[in-house]
């Protein structure tokens, strides 16, 4: 019977599979690099908003507590958004005719509040409380970033669950003493990160890292 295929037609098969193979692969690596990018997390990115409001300005140069604006931010899930009031508390003496400022004025006047652009945005399937992690000693900075460098804000991390898996998995990385919490600047010179997180998880009963790994955790 005479031969129906090039003998070449092994080899062709052969490299067409494993190219395939090779193709499907970089294409699958490709995706999850772009989904992980700030092209679609939007890390770094500054985000516009009705008013210029500098974090650099106030919590940086002017050291204004986090908690002056984020009152509930210790005792509830949602952090908290300063009415117009805060802002007047300064602003009605401090730059009181900036035209900067006549948006955070004339919400005063209407008491129709801002729309800020939100930056940090978990999807509605994700349960987050910012008290539980303020009280178990995880700073503003771990999550945020410098916020007392950025001019505009943004965000600096993912927001993907392997990010928020990867401090779940070994809390002690991260935490840090309560009374340091809305510190800036920590850790100091020298700090031992590896042997004060362990304590602290001792100290403020963190729970195992199977418990804080379980899914209904962050989806409830």
């Amino acid at each position: 019977m005479p031969q129906i295929f090039h003998r070449s037609a092994n080899t062709v098969s052969k490299v067409s599979v494993v190219g395939a193979i090779t193709i499907l692969a970089g294409a699958a690596w490709a995706l999850a690099e772009i989904q992980r990018s700030p092209y679609n997390t939007r890390a770094f990115v500054p985000r516009s908003q009705p008013v210029p409001f500098s974090h650099k300005h106030h919590a940086g140069d002017d050291g204004i507590d986090c908690r002056y604006c984020h009152t509930t931010v210790e005792t509830s899930a949602f952090a908290g958004l300063p009415p117009t009031a805060t802002c007047m508390n300064c602003h009605s003496q401090l730059f009181a005719n900036s035209p900067l400022l006549e948006p955070v004025r004339e919400s005063f006047r209407t008491g129709k509040p801002i729309v800020w652009t939100r930056v940090h945005d978990l999807p509605d399937f994700v349960y987050f409380n910012h008290s539980i992690h303020v009280n178990k000693g995880v700073g503003c900075s771990t999550c945020h970033g410098r916020v007392d460098q950025m001019p505009l804000m943004w965000n600096v991390a993912s927001l993907h669950m392997e990010w928020c898996l990867d401090c779940h998995r070994d809390p002690a990385k991260r935490i840090r003493p309560r009374e340091q919490v809305f510190n800036m600047d920590w850790p100091p010179p020298g700090y031992d990160q590896a042997a004060e997180g362990k304590r602290l998880m001792k100290q403020y009963n963190i729970k195992s890292v199977e418990a804080i790994t379980n899914c209904s955790t962050c989806h409830r």
